[in-house]
């Protein structure tokens, strides 16, 4: 790992007295003032290293409050800080700033895969003592500032046993300000669509949440390094103030703590436009580095596998009540393994090859065993089978939200997927919010939220679980996503939002604006198994197979043209990207399915080129192991043209191989319409490109040999 860092530390304290008196002394250089008397105000200021991001902070009446601006226009008006525990003196009244150190850090670092190799970390850093002056107690925050943005946290040093039983963490950004949302703490978790609307409009919502301010300015809010702690949703108290509300505890508390604490960063992602937001790396350069050393080991690619089949109901998860139905027989397994080495895929994921699945699996996640196999799965002729192929299986372990059944037999479940080549794991966690099982010791069932402080510390736990067998995760139903794949690089994935699986429901589908909402709502936190790829884009408008299987829903379909179905593996970012359709629905169309072949999912650089949230989005990014750049277009309803700058590309020329929409393509009424063309261009050129109503275009740019 290269790193070239240049720092500049200093301790010094400013102080803006806001009486007449203005008597405050020096700090020391251990950062630490005399206190003040009661009656002063204290603010201390800190911008991003560009200038163009500044955070305030004050204790004036006694409260710790902040405000955030951009080119000096208040883009975060007043908005309180503070925590507040049970049956103790809380950090929330009687405040007063005593103490502030500063430096400042330019270094870049590398991930071992992601959106773009090197990642440069650049800002200004203001460490802030507090001091409650009735009682003593002291704390700090530690503010750091981007150019894309910030992130503060709250610590509080030797605190013992404490309970959190609020925070009270403000945004105060106006009730006429727009937001992308999806509602919080209901019993889909993460799984919504995106709604538009005004600040003053919204309830509790999860984050990250996007929002514009009538400049223009883009702001998503969210956390980083969630660990140890409940996940913070937002909730409108004030008109146009948005406070922290923490995922609570079983118990009714939101956080138990022994020891320090520490909270994730609160963090602003702040952009002119929508585009900047998607090309920050700030939630990444809050998180601590790598832990896990050597992670070579995991593997980006693309995966096929048997899912698909049981949610267009072609097969069934169980083997009851219909046996000859069962999706993860070896025989079948064994065709996708042939499939997936025809074509250099990495691995094959199998679910349902595991007993627990029959009957009402959905609300009894006792019954699942993690290393039993129904009798009609081999799993390790088909290990044996996948190595000989030269893929592998993709574990799946789904616990239907019962944590301690999974936890018992996690030891055991590891090591059958290691032993069998193994490389990564797809968890699931369907439960509805709320009603994930934890079994104490004395037996006794807890039910916790998806995003309470036990589930974070569960996710964590089978992430570095994993990591001793070199295991990778993908976690559907998750907690959130807070950057953690920095520290912990085996946590390659993850849904947390609604993904291409609702439209094979018969419940309306995603919409043609769902993955738009995501490129600059949910995709801010990092890589989501969104499963692309479809190409029968009416799968349940087909034929009925049987009374009992009928697949003739109207309101199940994907609801792009086949065009933006590709433009998805270069829109959505994850280093594992599902080709999810059937193997005949791909082999009927081999032109179209030449970009998911060529396309890679280990990059170099990323660049969000254009767009508008929920509208389109232009995103173009390097190959990690070549020099060739691949390039997403995609719309919403809105059929629309786009001019694309060619300038991202290096030196010579390269050949365009274009996937867009056909002059008739259509989501609604002719969405296969699709040209395949080739094109020598070069990054003085100009691409111009029309999209059909929710169409795409999927480009990639080959480097031609001008020698």
């Amino acid at each position: 790992m290269r790193f070239h860092v240049a720092l500049a530390t200093a301790s010094m304290l400013v102080l803006s007295a806001c009486t007449a008196q203005s008597t405050a002394q020096t700090a020391s250089s251990s950062g630490t003032a005399d206190v003040l008397a009661p009656d002063m105000a204290t603010t201390l200021d800190v911008a991003s290293p560009d200038g163009r991001n500044s955070f305030s902070l004050s204790d004036e009446g006694g409260q710790l409050r902040y405000t955030v601006s951009r080119n000096g226009e208040e883009i975060v008006g007043s908005s309180r800080l503070g925590l507040r525990f049970l049956g103790e003196h809380s950090l929330d009244a009687n405040l007063k700033i005593v103490g502030e150190s500063r430096s400042e850090t330019d270094s870049t670092w590398e991930q071992p895969w992601g959106e773009r190799r090197v990642v440069r970390d650049t800002h200004k850093a203001l460490t802030v003592e507090v001091e409650r002056i009735d009682t003593g107690r002291r704390g700090f925050i530690d503010i750091k500032m981007f150019d894309d943005g910030l992130g503060f946290r709250y610590r509080v040093p030797n605190s013992g046993d404490v309970a959190v039983i609020d925070e009270l963490t403000e945004f105060n950004i106006g009730p006429e300000t727009n937001s992308w949302t999806i509602p919080a703490r209901m019993y889909n978790r993460y799984e919504y669509l995106y709604a538009e609307k005004p600040v003053g409009q919204l309830q509790l919502v999860h984050t990250p949440a996007t929002f514009e301010k009538e400049s223009s300015v883009h702001l998503s809010i969210h956390e980083a390094a969630l660990v140890n702690y409940s996940a913070m949703s937002l909730e409108q108290n004030r008109e146009g103030v948005l406070e922290a509300d923490l995922s609570p505890r079983s118990d009714g508390v939101k956080v138990r703590l022994d020891g320090d604490i520490l909270t994730p960063w609160r963090t602003i992602q702040i952009s002119d436009d929508a585009a900047g937001l998607v090309n920050s790396d700030l939630i990444l350069n809050l998180n601590e580095p790598n832990k896990l050393g050597d992670v070579s080991w995991v593997e980006p690619g693309k995966y096929a596998g048997i899912w698909w089949e049981q949610h267009i109901r072609e097969g069934t998860w169980g083997n009851t009540p219909a046996p000859n139905r069962h999706a993860a027989t070896t025989e079948a397994t064994k065709a996708k393994i042939d499939f997936a080495a025809k074509y250099g895929f990495n691995g094959v994921l199998v679910e349902g090859w595991n007993t627990g699945w029959d009957g009402d699996w959905f609300n009894n996640g006792d019954v699942f065993s993690f290393t039993e196999t129904y009798d009609d799965y081999d799993m390790p002729t088909l290990a044996q089978y996948a190595r000989d192929k030269g893929t592998r299986l993709i574990g799946h372990h789904e616990t239907s939200g019962n944590i301690t059944n999974y936890e018992n037999q996690l030891a055991d479940a590891l090591d059958l997927m290691e032993s069998s080549g193994v490389r990564a794991i797809k968890t699931g966690y369907v439960a509805d919010a709320g009603n994930i099982k934890r079994v104490d010791e004395n037996g006794v069932a807890h039910y916790e939220y998806h995003d309470s402080q036990a589930l974070v510390d569960h996710h964590l736990k089978v992430v570095k679980e994993a990591a001793k067998r070199q295991i990778a995760i993908n976690a559907h139903e998750p907690v959130k996503d807070t950057g953690l794949r920095r520290t912990y690089p085996n946590w390659v994935s993850r849904e947390g939002a609604r993904g291409q699986e609702f439209n094979a429901w018969g419940v309306p589908p995603n919409g043609p604006d769902h993955a738009l909402d995501l490129i600059y709502t949910r995709m801010l936190s990092g890589p989501m198994d969104y499963t692309a790829g479809a190409f029968n884009l009416r799968p349940n408008e087909m034929e009925p197979v049987g009374e009992d299987l009928l697949r003739n829903s109207p309101a199940s379909r994907i609801e792009h043209t086949l065009a933006k179905e590709l433009s998805l593996y270069v829109a959505l970012y994850s280093p594992i990207q599902m080709v999810m359709d059937l193997e005949r629905n791909y082999e009927a169309r081999p032109d179209a399915f030449q970009f998911i072949l060529d396309v890679p999912t280990d990059w170099e650089e990323s660049l969000a080129l254009d767009g508008e949230v929920g509208d389109f989005a232009v995103i173009a990014r390097r190959d990690r192991n070549s020099e060739d750049w691949y390039l997403a277009a995609l719309t919403d309803a809105t059929a629309r043209d786009v001019s694309i700058d060619l300038s991202f590309l290096g030196d010579g020329d390269y050949e365009a191989q274009i996937y867009r929409d056909g002059a008739e393509a259509d989501y609604e009424s002719d969405p296969y319409d699709i040209v395949i063309e080739n094109r020598t261009v070069s990054s003085a050129d100009k691409m111009e490109l029309s999209l059909g109503r929710s169409g795409g275009a999927a480009i990639r740019f080959l480097k031609l040999d001008n020698e």
